[in-house]
């Protein structure tokens, strides 16, 4: 059971990845130091319980200098190195650099970009193809970073892979010259989260271009059209980082009181198990257990407050029916107010919310630890799971986003493409079989589970509803012939009966449950066909390609799922 000392692991950081110029002037490199310390100084203070993760190549000048700011600051250092590192040392024509370089990947978690043999073998030189690595490098720190630290001159340029060009990629998610054709959709025209730049202006040794901007300048950099640069963080990316920060509260407190995230994924065997896929797995259990937390505390406050509603009912209906029993004013008020209560303590701590968004983020990386075990893996350079997840309409589901970047960080940098045994193991465990553990079968119990659910709540509230009516009926053809005892006992039946049926059916609505049952019913049929695709594939490749189509499938319905259900929260005083 993880304590407090292990709730680090599970913590979304904010990414800060970086990128600058090699040739910085020496004396400008202790004010940019102190810009770049206060940049991390004001991202702890806004949000305190999200640590920092700075990405950098560690390339001389820029990406040194903020790494060492980084670890002075208590900042974690992902080395995200263009090539191994032994021929990356080649880059660094001083035995002083090499020893600076040295020590800062034994204080980093060092991550070298994959390479071929032939590409070995030509970045060996000084020419395109080792361009080309700097430039992949630069665009999957770019790819996988909340916000992009640039210590820039200003200066537009067309050299490959150079600061200016990783920016460009930053805004558009495109790179002239090596990313032009990255995969469109509709969506690529609506808002995110992931064009974010906090711009140091800087001056180049040797490079006097009259369009350089002023040195030691700070701004916040974005494609917006009316305002691309501003002094503060824009209101929409704080939002965003404030969601995650709430999120990671959640996480320390939790953990904290004793919670333990117990996976309910099968563990997979040793000759598939990676760190990369462990650390997505990790990232799951903690929001998998969230989301279970908070859908508990949205159904308590549910059933509390229509359970009251029904209490406070009667207890109207006894007072105003039945001579005697005015003091029963005094719990209906009090019914009135504890069910107020409670609808006002799970809006106050957004119950409702934090379950919708934790079980769409706990989906969302189910399907990303099922494609990194199976190596199932994104096209281009950064088109991955989690690129047009949840942006359909709001922006401010972006901190989901920013987690799957986290938690697929090192699946993405070394993906898994040639691998029975784990392709095996999702095919197994993700989709499963009826009768056996996996999404097929749990979907097929939940589906007819909600189904029977749903029937015995329509026969009950029918009930009710019918049986007043019949109390009614009784009461008009035969109330002068009644005691009045009967009388008044009757009246009572006649109101409490369709307010339980009221109750019952908007109880019902409130929990989506015939929503849930016709999604349960359609995923059902989903992982079915995924199931009998897969049967009919001849090779791994097209096994794949069911399992990519698989995974498109559920984080479309899980996106539905939740902007629908977001457009219902429940309101306290309509509870």
């Amino acid at each position: 059971m993880p304590g407090t000392a292990q709730a680090h692991d599970y913590l979304a950081p904010i990414v800060i990845g970086v990128t600058g110029h090699r040739d910085l002037v020496d004396e400008e490199v202790e004010p940019l130091a102190e810009r770049i310390s206060a940049f991390y100084a004001e991202l702890q203070r806004r949000f305190p319980d999200t640590p920092l993760l700075l990405m950098s190549a560690l390339a001389e000048g820029a990406d040194r200098l903020a790494a060492r700011v980084a670890l002075d600051a208590g900042v974690g250092v992902q080395a995200v190195l263009p090539m191994p590192a032994a021929r990356y040392r080649d880059d660094f024509s001083t035995d002083d650099s090499k020893r600076d370089f040295d020590a800062l990947c034994q204080r980093a978690e060092v991550i070298e970009m994959p390479t071929t043999k032939k590409q070995q073998h030509d970045i060996a030189e000084p020419g395109h193809a080792r361009s080309l690595a700097y430039a992949n490098a630069g665009m999957f720190i770019s790819a996988h970073c909340h916000i992009l630290l640039a210590l820039w001159d200003g200066v537009p340029s067309h050299s490959l892979g150079g600061t200016s060009q990783i920016i460009y990629f930053q805004h558009y998610d495109r790179l002239p010259g090596v990313a032009e054709s990255v995969p469109r959709s509709s969506l690529f025209l609506t808002d995110d989260e992931s064009d974010l730049v906090y711009h140091v202006t800087c001056t180049r040794r040797d490079h006097h271009d009259p369009q350089a901007m002023a040195p030691l300048e700070v701004s916040w950099f974005t494609t917006d059209p009316d305002a691309p640069r501003m002094p503060q963080m824009p209101q929409r990316y704080t939002r965003v980082f404030a969601r995650a920060d709430d999120y990671n509260r959640d996480i320390r407190r939790h953990l904290e009181r004793g919670g333990a995230p117990l996976s309910t994924e099968s563990a997979p065997p040793a000759t598939v198990t990676r760190a990369a896929a462990q650390r997505i797995r990790d990232h799951f259990d903690v929001a998998d257990y969230l989301a279970n937390h908070y859908q508990r505390q949205v159904h308590f406050a549910l059933a509390g407050i229509y359970s009251i509603a029904v209490l406070a009912g009667l207890t109207f209906i006894l007072y105003s029916e039945v001579a005697g029993l005015e003091p029963l004013v005094f719990p209906f008020i009090a019914f009135l107010l504890t069910g107020m209560l409670i609808g006002a303590v799970a809006r106050r701590r957004e119950w409702y919310r934090k379950y919708l968004d934790y079980r769409v983020l706990a989906e969302g990386l189910r399907v990303q630890y099922y494609w990194a075990i199976a190596g199932v893996h994104g096209e281009g350079h950064s088109k991955f799971a989690y690129d047009n997840f949840l942006r359909q309409r709001d922006m401010e589901l972006g901190w989901i986003r920013n987690v799957m970047r986290v938690a697929g960080t090192l699946s993405d940098a070394q993906p898994v493409t040639m691998d029975h045994a784990g392709l095996e193991f999702a095919i197994q465990n993700w989709i499963g079989a009826p009768g056996s553990a996996g999404q097929l079968d749990y979907y097929g119990k939940q589906a007819r589970a909600r189904t029977r659910a749903n029937r015995l709540t329509d026969l009950t509230s029918r009930a009710c509803l019918w049986s007043g009516v019949a109390v009614a009926v009784v009461l008009a053809l035969y109330v002068q012939d009644m005691q009045e005892g009967l009388q008044s006992s009757l009246s009572v039946l006649m109101g409490v009966l369709p307010l339980i049926a009221g109750v019952a059916e908007v109880y019902t609505q409130r929990k989506a449950d015939r929503e849930l049952a016709k999604q349960y019913r359609f995923m059902e049929h989903v992982f079915a066909n995924a199931r009998r695709r897969l049967g009919e594939a001849t090779n791994d490749t097209e096994r794949r390609e069911v399992l990519q189509g698989l995974g498109d499938a559920a984080l479309s319905e899980h996106a539905e799922w939740i902007l629908v259900r977001r457009e219902r929260q429940p309101e306290p005083t309509s509870l």
